[in-house]
């Protein structure tokens, strides 16, 4: 979890995952993140097209569930792998990381 790579966006430090995702995790996530793409896609042609405001509601709703999904699903291996790796170490600060992580997907 330390070695940094380039990233764009503002102000952003990011790290490589030392222990590689499986490969099935990985399509997985590629998948449902395709499907996310796709449903926000249909939301912005329901604005282009004036669609009634509830149905986009309702589609956005769809697409928020469903990246709170692919965020459940990363915090988990992230726990499972890159985590329990780090308390093995002995780095216990990795256990605030956690903590700010719970907190920005509690909301």
């Amino acid at each position: 979890m330390t070695d940094m790579g380039e990233c764009t966006g503002a102000s952003c430090a990011c790290r490589r995952k030392e222990t590689p995702r499986d490969e099935a995790l990985q399509a997985d996530l590629q998948k449902r993140l395709n499907r996310v793409i796709g449903q926000l896609n249909g939301v912005k042609a329901m604005l282009d097209d004036n669609r009634y405001c509830g149905d986009v509601l309702t589609q956005l709703a769809a697409a928020e569930s469903a990246v709170h999904s692919v965020s459940s699903k990363l915090l988990q291996n992230h726990l499972e792998t890159c985590v329990v790796e780090q308390i093995q170490r002995g780095n216990v600060e990795v256990v605030d990381e956690v903590m700010q992580l719970m907190k920005k997907f509690s909301r």
